[in-house]
C-alpha cells in the first residue's frame, strides 16, 4: 500500500470489453451495470488502498473493441455506474440513520416504560421487587440495542464503501489494448 496522496492503481484484465459490462443490461452502453464480478474486484481493490489517494483504473483488453477510440466510452460508462452506486450508498445511509432514530425513539421510550413500571411494582411485589426490577431494567435496555449498534458499528462501513465509490466515479481510466 502507498501512501496518502501518491496515486493508485488498480489493474483489471478482461479478454473483451464485453466482459467488463453486464450483458443483461439492455441501457445503452455509457448507462450499463458493470459485471459483478468485475465490480466486485475493482472494489476489492480500491478497499485496500488509502481512502484519500487518488485512483488510476487501468483496464487490459486481450482483443481490440468493436469500435475504435474506447478509452471514452469506457471511462464515462465506468464514473456513470460508480456515481450511480455513491447515491445508492447515500440513499442506504439516509434510510439506516432515519431508522436509527425510529428504533432509538422506540428504544427510549420503551426503557421509559420498563422503569415507570419497575418503579410502581415496588409497593406490590413485597420481597420479588428486585428480581422483577432488574428485569425489567434489563429488557429495557435490550431494547436500546439496535440504535445503538447502527450508531456504533453500522453506519461506518456504509459510509467508507460510499467514499470508495465516489472516488472510483472520478478515478482516471486508461484502456490499453494488446498488440495482436
Amino acid at each position: 500500500m502507498n501512501g496518502d496522496g501518491e496515486t493508485q492503481l488498480i489493474e483489471v484484465k478482461v479478454q473483451t470489453v464485453h466482459q467488463l459490462f453486464n450483458s443483461m443490461d439492455p441501457s445503452p452502453f455509457h448507462e450499463r451495470d458493470l459485471d459483478h464480478n468485475a465490480e466486485h474486484f475493482i472494489v476489492g481493490w480500491a478497499q485496500e488502498h488509502a481512502i484519500h489517494s487518488p485512483l488510476r483504473l487501468v483496464v487490459h483488453l486481450g482483443q481490440p473493441p468493436e469500435k475504435s477510440g474506447p478509452q471514452a466510452d469506457i471511462a464515462e460508462s465506468i464514473h456513470h455506474y460508480f456515481a450511480y452506486r455513491a447515491e445508492l450508498n447515500a440513499r442506504e445511509f439516509r434510510e439506516l440513520m432515519r431508522e436509527g432514530w425510529a428504533s432509538l425513539f422506540i428504544g427510549l421510550a420503551f426503557l421509559a416504560v420498563c422503569m415507570t413500571i419497575a418503579q410502581t411494582l415496588t409497593a406490590f411485589l413485597g420481597k420479588w421487587h428486585p428480581v422483577m426490577k432488574e428485569g425489567l431494567t434489563i429488557i429495557g435496555w435490550v431494547a436500546m440495542w439496535r440504535p445503538l449498534e447502527i450508531y456504533l458499528y453500522r453506519w461506518w462501513p456504509i459510509r467508507r464503501l460510499g467514499k470508495i465509490y465516489t472516488k472510483l466515479s472520478t478515478a482516471a481510466v486508461e484502456v490499453r489494448v494488446a498488440s495482436a
